[in-house]
């Protein structure tokens, strides 16, 4: 799947030491299911899930970076293990550069994985900017890479699973499943 992507893209994944995801419309689809009583409800992807957790083996950091304030995102980022959790970041930026600091990672070394334009200051910013395929196409045009999946339908594990193949460690943690 990945052999035919311009080799920019490779080198720019080969360096990602850390992934930052947005939530809606990234690691879901963006819909938010409300009950009767307000409460909001979200549906997340296991196999964006498990990419996740596949890509901590390699020692790749993750990290959410998110305007809203939502128990549900904390309980999905604790079950992961993403430790670096940024809720209410109205100012993507701000929260971007505190991250920067606290990962002790330069801007070539962390990839953004957004879908509107209040990702934006991030995106120009990251080595690795990529819209999942239901972005904005404002987005989009600001991005290196387009993942071929929806937000919330896998398009984070094609994310995990091209970092993991450009550090050549996707082949290894596959192959440990069959062991």
């Amino acid at each position: 799947m990945f052999d035919l992507l311009p080799p920019d893209i490779i080198q720019r994944a080969r360096r990602v030491k850390l992934l930052i995801l947005d939530v809606d419309g990234v690691l879901t689809t963006g819909q938010l299911f409300m009950s009767s009583t307000g409460e909001i409800i979200k549906p997340f992807n296991t196999l964006d899930g498990h990419g996740i957790k596949m890509l901590h083996q390699t020692g790749v950091q993750t990290a959410i970076i998110t305007a809203r304030s939502d128990p549900a995102v904390a309980a999905r980022a604790e079950q992961l293990g993403i430790t670096h959790y940024f809720k209410g970041a109205h100012n993507k930026k701000i929260a971007y550069e505190q991250l920067r600091e606290q990962a002790n990672v330069s801007e070539l070394e962390c990839a953004f994985v957004g879908d509107d334009v209040i990702d934006l200051p991030v995106l120009i910013r990251c080595g690795l900017p990529i819209a999942v395929q239901n972005a904005h196409e404002f987005v989009k045009q600001h991005t290196v890479y387009t993942t071929e999946k929806f937000g919330g339908m896998g398009a984070v594990r094609e994310v995990t699973d091209l970092i993991m193949y450009s550090q050549n460690t996707l082949q290894i943690a596959l192959e440990e499943y069959i062991k």
